[in-house]
């Protein structure tokens, strides 16, 4: 692996699509409230990956619960993270 996830841990991050460019890969999904949020940092964590960033966007899906990550309607959150490089 060298900066961007693999296909086998994309059941880790159930929910979320996986995005790979430029040697890093964006996590995109709709996650209910701040301990949704945790879990998925906490993976982030667990796995030793580098995280670049956390973010959210005002989502368009009407279908979705209030309440987003960030404890407002409609958001939805992207997590970028970087694998670990080969030898480090």
């Amino acid at each position: 692996m060298i900066g961007e996830l693999g296909d086998e841990l994309e059941p880790t991050f159930s929910g979320m699509a996986l995005t790979r460019h430029e040697g890093s890969t964006t996590l995109t999904g709709d996650l209910r409230d701040q301990s949704e949020l945790q879990g998925v940092l906490q993976r982030v964590w667990d796995l030793g990956l580098t995280l670049l960033s956390v973010s959210s966007d005002p989502c368009v899906d009407e279908d979705l619960p209030p309440g987003g990550a960030t404890g407002t309607d409609g958001e939805r959150t992207a997590v970028a993270a970087e694998a670990p490089r080969e030898g480090s």
